[in-house]
């Protein structure tokens, strides 16, 4: 690669910035001098923002301190990665300043349907029970949140990485108005390339719910990672790989 590529990242729900740290240091190894700015976003509640408030901003206020953050970092032609929550918020951002953005990788990512809630769209029953609703691993009637959760994050984790994450966990917050909004967009330009990437191995999204959120999103290409829906943490070295070949086929070289 000949142009130095800008990379944006945005977290999922109950996570921050953090959640990046291993995948940015593997992916600074890689780039062999061809890295541009690198920045973790944090939606407010979250990561360095966690101490904020962040209750009564509504979804717009989200998605333009979100802009105004990129701004700040005086970045540009950025590839915006983001993971799970964050597809509910990425098509917002490019539809804003849609030249901003080079390309959108879509991690694991889901967005509810028009009328429907985020919470609507997960329902109260297992995997395959409702063909509208996600769903949970295991019975969300007769389990902890903390059994969910284990099975959910951390199934292709090692015993330290589940610790670790489970301990910080919840400690995030997204704005109430994320889990309100039911008025979603899906594409902001169709000129503005985009890729999925399936994680075999989530718990969270089955493999056939992460292929429909990508027909929503209308990506121009599925690649696929073996892992759980941490992808980042159990596999930051293959998403590193998998971004820098993305962005190296994409400019041509």
């Amino acid at each position: 690669m000949t142009t130095k590529i800008n990379f944006a990242f945005l977290h999922g729900g109950g996570q921050g910035s953090w959640v990046w740290q291993e995948t940015i240091v593997q992916l600074r190894k890689r780039a062999d001098g061809n890295l541009g700015s690198v920045i973790a976003l944090d939606i407010p509640g979250c990561g360095h923002k966690r101490d904020r408030d962040s209750n009564d901003l509504d979804f717009g206020a989200i998605v333009t301190e979100l802009m105004s953050d990129l701004a700040n970092a005086e970045t540009q032609d950025v590839v915006l990665v983001g993971h799970s929550q964050a597809g509910t918020v990425m098509p917002f951002m490019a539809a804003r300043n849609p030249d901003l953005f080079r390309h959108l990788v879509y991690i694991t990512c889901s967005i509810p349907l028009p009328g429907q809630t985020l919470l609507g769209m997960i329902g109260d029953q297992v995997h395959g029970s409702n063909d509208e609703q996600v769903g949970w691993p295991i019975d969300p009637q007769t389990t902890s949140l903390q059994e969910r959760f284990e099975i959910m994050f951390c199934n292709d984790m090692n015993e330290q990485q589940g610790r670790d994450f489970m301990g910080k966990l919840g400690n995030d917050q997204w704005p109430q108005s994320t889990y309100t909004e039911t008025n979603w967009q899906f594409e902001p330009q169709e000129s503005l390339p985009s890729t999925y990437v399936v994680c075999q191995q989530d718990n969270i999204l089955p493999v056939s719910w992460q292929e429909k959120f990508a027909r929503r999103f209308n990506v121009r290409e599925i690649l696929r990672v073996d892992a759980g829906h941490q992808v980042m943490i159990t596999e930051p070295n293959a998403i590193a790989e998998l971004l820098l070949a993305q962005m190296m086929f994409l400019s041509g070289q």
